[in-house]
């Protein structure tokens, strides 16, 4: 498995992916698949080389099969403190370490990136796989944000949970 950092380059294989997150699992994500299907390929060309965040593909054999993301705040009073957005893993890999593989590199990321000690995450109540993922990685929870989400008549419980990324602790 191979897992880099995602170009502008690798929007024809990210947009597909992402879609399918949005499709196969609307209550994962604040973002709609009806708000992004119908973007013009320059958002996504765009949103993969925003200054803020960065994007990991995880690939097998040359096949993108995982995507996250790390977004970060340039706000000065919220710069310590960046996110695990996006991530998304093909149903058929699941179970392969390409979620472990993606949340690694974005933690390693984000300890790279200057000022920022914490990494937060959103993860669907209810979606223990995710959970599992992140909680192997060193997130513990810290809060039950109830109602998060809503899909039709149906509400949607999100956990928080944070990793510590400052080196004293």
């Amino acid at each position: 498995m191979d897992v880099r950092r995602l170009t502008s380059g690798d929007a024809d294989a990210y947009r597909p992916m992402r879609l399918r997150g949005l499709q196969e699992h609307p209550e994962a994500f604040a973002a709609s698949f009806e708000e992004e299907r119908d973007e013009a390929p320059e958002k996504v060309v765009e949103r993969l080389g925003y200054p803020h965040a960065a994007t990991f593909g995880a690939f097998i054999d040359g096949q993108l099969v995982g995507i996250g993301s790390l977004a970060c705040n340039p706000r000065p009073k919220l710069k310590h403190r960046a996110m695990v957005v996006a991530m998304y893993v093909a149903r058929e890999y699941q179970g392969r370490g390409a979620g472990q593989a993606l949340v690694s590199a974005i933690v390693q990321q984000a300890r790279a990136t200057d000022g920022v000690e914490d990494l937060t995450l959103a993860v669907t109540v209810g979606n223990e796989a995710a959970r599992a993922v992140y909680q192997k990685a060193g997130f513990e929870r810290y809060s039950i944000d109830p109602r998060l989400f809503r899909i039709g008549d149906r509400y949607y419980d999100v956990e928080w949970m944070i990793l510590s990324l400052q080196k004293d602790e």
